[in-house]
């Protein structure tokens, strides 16, 4: 059983949400919204797949108190407690995250996501591998844009979705396809 665990951000806890849905082959109004053509990804049994919890983690506080993060990345900005950080920041924190929620779950990957002022950051930690990312959308959660801010979601929930399937089946080479991703190897 490989067991994932989520602490997101911008992705508000739906990349955890899909693999939920898949990893217990929901169908309907209660499946999976962003996973289509799994046939492409490989032959991973799914049901070989736990999702531990999918945490909603917008504030610093959260950051501190539910993931336990004593010293967190300073925000450049907070919005009633909400974290807002440039796209380096939103790098570092979305790691911080990610090895935050590994470490209270013991989980097998585990994935952080924030977004303040650009793209957003997506980190992807497994045994072998950290994997950072950034959405394909543009946006600023100072300027309350509504449509963009769901665009730069369901970019980085989709992107993540397509890293963690290529990771399920063992195609770690095609990461490397992917726009704006780092791997390092441990």
């Amino acid at each position: 059983m490989i067991t994932i665990a989520t602490a997101e951000c911008f992705t508000h806890g739906k990349i955890g949400l899909e693999l939920h849905a898949l990893a217990q082959n929901y169908k309907g109004n209660f499946g999976s919204k962003y996973i289509k053509n799994l046939d492409e990804y490989g032959e991973f049994n799914y049901n070989d797949l736990s999702i531990i919890c999918s945490l909603f983690i917008p504030t610093i506080d959260a950051v501190k108190d539910i993931l336990k993060v004593e010293n967190p990345p300073k925000p450049d900005y907070l919005i009633k407690g909400i974290k807002v950080y440039d796209e380096t920041g939103d790098k570092k924190t979305s790691k911080v995250m990610a090895e935050a929620v590994m470490k209270l779950t013991n989980c097998d990957i585990a994935i952080g996501t924030t977004a303040g002022i650009g793209h957003g950051a997506i980190t992807i930690i497994t045994q072998n591998y950290q994997i950072t990312t950034i959405s394909d959308v543009y946006s600023d959660l100072r300027k309350v844009n509504s449509e963009e801010l769901y665009q730069r979601q369901i970019s980085g929930i989709k992107k993540t979705i397509k890293i963690i399937l290529l990771i399920l089946n063992n195609k770690i080479n095609e990461l490397n396809t992917i726009e704006n991703i780092e791997i390092i190897e441990k």
